[in-house]
């Protein structure tokens, strides 16, 4: 069996030449090749093109790229997380190509199947789809999208062996498996490695044929960013909040696998107890989503998709960011309970796209939205301004068109019957009088039904 050349950082890093496209694995810090990444940045190398999820967060990973002005171009689904990179994208200094999370998954994975590209329901009727070519198949509204390929890539993964067969811990796989298939030098970095034979076949996930170069770096909670320890994550936490998670918990059914979207949202995992049954989704690459560790972070857990520490329950499995979407998109999550901006009367959703902000953190909203069999939306009735949220047609731009089933907010919840935005319930501590006055849709009222 081949063996694969061992590198240093900086001996790999000298393969990149200015204006390449290069393809960096993880989700968030998660499963980021750190050390080849600012390997790269104490090189003059120039005008890249940066695939990933998202430019690393600031000083770290993509982040220090940024900073030393190495980057021309980023192609990714979530770039808020880097406040340099919303300043670059702002000020001209980069441009940004928005793609949605699952999209950019399956993008890369064509890419490597040497497929030339794909339709998905994904983004249709949005902003997103651009001048994209949009086809109804099998009754639906497609959008066009062409594979992604890179001309180097640089993952990480736990263990290699000599031969490059590779293992990944936990969430860790998400963009690191479909990269490593989709560039033409594939540069992992891994925390050991071992000889051919220490990793049984059955847990290569990672065949050594698409490794071309190995480095060995060990991480450190230095390199972790946010994910580095759970006290790091800061939720709001309200009454109100709560009052919407305990009725969210009440839509949800024993067997439902359901994937709980950031925000308010998250709050509903603190509810869910072993005994209802429920798996919880997340979509970098997880199934069987337990509570938070009371401390910890990255290094000892699995993490979320908002980017925090996660215990796993029994059962629970690991997957890549391209199985995770197609499970979405294939329709086996039965419900995603999602935050929103506004919620109008023909069930349409916007939460993707803040007021004044520029547009630079789709994640995997449109996929979950327009791919779950159910989707709950939770928010709060008004903005702090007091406009309604509720409205008569969405004017931020779209998540997804048509999709939303239920609405909860900390006045009110509607449900969508016959087509139509009807009034079921008045949260505790709002009045009908109340909700009249603060919602700009026309709704029905069924509260005696």
């Amino acid at each position: 069996m081949r063996e694969v050349p061992i590198l240093t950082a900086e001996q790999a890093a000298a393969l990149v030449t200015s204006g390449q496209t290069l393809l960096v694995g993880g989700f968030g810090m998660t499963g980021t090749p750190v050390h080849l990444v600012h390997a790269l940045a104490e090189t003059s190398v120039r005008a890249l093109t940066f695939v990933g999820n998202n430019v690393g967060e600031p000083g770290l990973s993509g982040g220090r790229l940024l900073r030393n002005g190495q980057l021309n171009k980023a192609i990714g689904s979530f770039f808020t997380s880097n406040r340099e990179a919303v300043q670059a994208a702002q000020d001209g200094r980069l441009e940004v190509q928005l793609i949605p999370q699952g999209t950019l998954a399956e993008a890369l994975r064509a890419g490597g199947a040497g497929i030339g590209g794909f339709y998905t329901p994904t983004a249709a009727g949005t902003v997103i789809a651009g001048e994209a070519d949009v086809r109804v198949l099998n009754g639906r509204e497609m959008v066009f999208v062409p594979a992604l390929r890179g001309d180097v890539a640089f993952i990480r993964a736990w263990r290699a062996d000599t031969a490059g067969n590779l293992q990944y811990r936990l969430t860790e796989q998400n963009f690191n498996r479909a990269m490593a298939t989709a560039a033409d030098l594939v540069i992992a970095e891994v925390e050991e490695i071992v000889p051919v034979g220490t990793i049984p076949p059955e847990h290569v996930h990672t065949p050594g044929l698409y490794v071309d170069n190995l480095v060995q770096a060990t991480l450190t909670v230095d390199d972790l960013g946010s994910s580095a320890d759970v006290k790091g994550s800061a939720r709001k936490v309200d009454e109100a909040r709560l009052a919407m998670a305990r009725r969210a918990m009440a839509e949800l059914h024993p067997g439902d696998v359901v994937n709980l979207g950031i925000g308010i949202p998250t709050l509903v995992a603190d509810l869910m107890t072993p005994d209802l049954g429920l798996d919880l989704h997340t979509e970098n690459g997880m199934l069987g989503v337990g509570p938070a560790p009371q401390d910890g972070g990255a290094l000892d857990y699995p993490v979320n998709a908002g980017k925090s520490p996660v215990t796993a329950l029994p059962g629970a499995s690991y997957f890549d960011s391209a199985e995770s979407f197609g499970m979405i998109r294939g329709g086996h999550v039965d419900v995603a309970v999602m935050g929103g901006l506004q919620v109008d009367a023909h069930a349409n959703l916007a939460n993707w796209a803040v007021p004044g902000k520029p547009l630079l953190g789709v994640g995997g909203a449109m996929d979950l939205a327009s791919g779950a069999r159910r989707l709950i939306v939770l928010m709060t009735h008004t903005d702090p301004d007091g406009t309604p949220k509720v409205v008569s047609a969405c004017t931020l731009p779209l998540t997804a068109r048509g999709a939303v089933n239920l609405v909860i907010t900390d006045k009110a919840v509607f449900a969508f019957r016959q087509g139509q935005l009807t009034l079921i319930e008045v949260m505790p501590g709002s009045t009908l009088e109340e909700v009249r006055a603060t919602t700009e849709a026309p709704f029905v009222d069924a509260l005696d039904d």
